[in-house]
């Protein structure tokens, strides 16, 4: 089963998870749709990461960094859940996707990034900051994922550690922190992958089975 990275937010990590997660689980990467190709995309990234092989090209690759509706609309084109699932039937293999921004980012005049998890096979996973603000924006999420029936993996927290915070989702959320990844300033494989097998380390292992 393929699993889905989204996020609380825009810019709260999920580029960087998916990497991660792609190093752990040796999984392919594909981001179906980009918003801003300058001066690279979250697929560049991965690719000098992970080598182009190991990611999969965007359905939909939009020129501005704004969300993807306005930006499809920018460069007239209409972003269509069924395009995206065609490419996805065409996977034998089971993937890492990133989203675009948060759960309620719209992608066309009725549908959003939530709509599309909903109709993959798949398991998501929430990233989320680690500071102030992030219980409400955390707990907003896993409701939105609830009314839609969709039962996260787990959420993982970018950013300095709070054990307060953490301790909070967990309760309020009834959800389980899968690992808690630090503002890195090394972003060489091999320091990703150190990463990678030291912040997934819940006591809980059953997210593990994302390797098989």
């Amino acid at each position: 089963m393929h699993v889905m990275v989204t996020g609380t937010d825009t810019g709260v990590g999920k580029t960087v998870v998916s990497a991660l997660l792609c190093l752990l689980t040796k999984r392919r990467y594909w981001k179906p749709i980009q918003s801003g190709t300058e001066p690279s995309t979250d697929s560049d990234w991965i690719s000098n990461l992970l080598g182009r092989d190991r990611v999969l090209p965007e359905t939909y690759r939009l020129r501005n960094p704004v969300s993807p509706h306005l930006s499809a609309k920018i460069d007239n084109v209409e972003i269509k859940l069924d395009s995206i699932l065609d490419t996805l039937s065409n996977i034998s293999d089971s993937l890492i996707i990133e989203g675009a921004g948060g759960l309620l980012v719209p992608l066309n005049r009725k549908e959003f990034i939530i709509d599309l998890i909903s109709k993959i096979p798949c398991r998501c996973i929430l990233v989320a900051r680690s500071g102030l603000g992030t219980i409400n924006h955390t707990l907003m999420s896993l409701e939105a994922l609830a009314a839609r029936n969709i039962q996260p993996l787990g959420v993982v927290m970018v950013g300095e550690r709070n054990p307060e915070n953490k301790c909070a989702i967990e309760k309020y959320g009834n959800i389980q922190v899968l690992g808690e990844v630090p503002l890195l300033s090394n972003f060489e494989r091999h320091t990703l992958l150190s990463h990678s097998q030291n912040i997934f380390k819940h006591e809980d292992r059953t997210w593990i089975s994302l390797q098989r």
